[in-house]
Parts: structure tokens; sequence; C-alpha cells
């Protein structure tokens, strides 16, 4: 649910030169002044929200010291994590689901209530926090309804150009005993808009994350991966700072 009308909430305190968590897909609600056309129970589904990823963040936030950017309007309202002028940032369809009230839609009146303050809420926090590491957290459907494809992976790192952070993570995975993906289920060389905007194009380092929703689906699930991605984060961290 928004509060006081902001397409994004905070938890924890962004500590200057730390870590940060951003979730763009964490929310499936839908303000009672915009009409989808849709039946109610796809709300539930992937195709409104990251299942599990509002509740991770906001551990992250609370329990682990890691300041949170959390947004808090569907996706199928519009959609934070693309270009403004990509064609599905107000999306008209959505894995072979129709959402008619999107059709003819007032775009700019979209971008201007959600996609604009969120974004720009993110910039200045960023710049205030100045991170060592943005952790820009999604999940992932274990199954599309309009494809047919094997999803093994249990959690995923995207990127685009640079994937200086990306691999410290997948190798740390890795030890974990998890299924990892590398630039999967999608490419962030297609699909990176926000970590392009905020994190590449400021050379700050990034890890994109993408979790298997059926691993993330209870409270406990969700507990047991923030410890997890906030320990990752951590080390890779440590790692980049040996580096540099």
């Amino acid at each position: 649910m928004m509060t006081d009308d902001l397409p994004y909430r905070r938890v924890g305190d962004a500590k200057r030169g730390g870590i940060v968590c951003v979730a763009d897909h964490a929310s499936n609600f839908v303000p009672d002044d915009v009409e989808l056309g849709i039946s109610p129970d796809l709300l539930e589904k992937h195709i409104a929200y990251d299942i599990g990823t509002d509740g991770i963040a906001d551990r992250m936030g609370r329990r682990h010291g890691i300041g949170a950017h959390i947004a808090t309007v569907s996706r199928l309202v519009c959609d934070l994590h693309r270009i403004e002028d990509a064609p599905g940032i107000v999306p008209t369809e959505s894995d072979g689901h129709l959402i008619a009230g999107n059709i003819g839609a007032n775009i700019e009146a979209r971008l201007e209530r959600f996609y604009r303050p969120y974004h720009a809420a993110m910039a200045e926090w960023l710049d205030e926090a100045d991170p060592e590491l943005i952790v820009a957290l999604h999940s992932f459907t274990p199954k599309l309804e309009s494809k047919i494809e094997d999803r093994p992976w249990e959690v995923a790192l995207l990127y685009n150009q640079d994937d200086s952070a990306a691999r410290h993570a997948i190798r740390l995975f890795g030890e974990e005993g998890l299924t990892v993906g590398d630039n999967q289920p999608y490419s962030g060389k297609q699909l990176n808009a926000t970590m392009d905007r905020h994190a590449e194009a400021k050379g700050r380092k990034y890890l994109t994350i993408e979790i298997r929703q059926d691993l993330i689906g209870t409270r406990a699930e969700q507990a047991r991966w923030a410890a997890l991605v906030t320990d990752v984060s951590n080390r890779v961290a440590l790692a980049l700072k040996g580096e540099s």
C-alpha cells in the first residue's frame, strides 16, 4: 500500500559508504482510482509483483542494517524497472494475460505520479548514502504460463556492462550449494534499467539478484534469504575492496 501517496517506502538507515537495497517490483498494490480490468486473483501472481521480495528487503532493512528503498505500487500500474519510453512501462499484456484497463491509459500521468517520484527519490537517497554496493532485489516465477521452459536456477545474478560484483556473488552462492544463473532467466544486457541508471551510469558497484519464487513464499524462507543475501553482499563488498 502507498503511504502519503508515495510510490516507495524506506526501511532502515542507509549507512554512508555501506550497502543498500532497492526493490522495484516488491508490491502488488493498485490504487483505487486505477482500473486494470483484470481478475483480482491475478494480483497474487508473478505478473503483478516479484513475490517474496518485499519481505526480504524489509527484513534486510530492519534486521541486517541494509537500508532499503522499496516500491509500493504494482508493475501492472507502472513498471518502475524500465526506461521511460519502454513499450511495457504501462503493460497491456503480461505472460499471456490482457491488461485491458491499460489500453489507452495516460502513460504520461502514470510516469509523473509513480515512476518519476520513485526514481528521483532513489537518486537523492543514493547520492546521500554514497553506497559501496547496491543490491537490486528481484524474484522470478519457476514457470511462465505462456512459455515452456526449464528454470532450474534457485538464484541468479544479472548485469549489463559491469559484472565485477556479480562474478563474486555467483561464486559465493554456488559455494552455498545453490544452482546459480548467470544472466538468467533473462539477460541484464537487455533489462537492467534501474541499475543502468543509478549504478552503472554513476560508477557504482551493484548486484542484481533474482531468487526463484517457490523458495521465498513464507516469512521463514524470506528471513533465511535475507540473511543469506546480506552475508553474500557483505562478502562481495569485501572482495571488491581487496581489488581496489
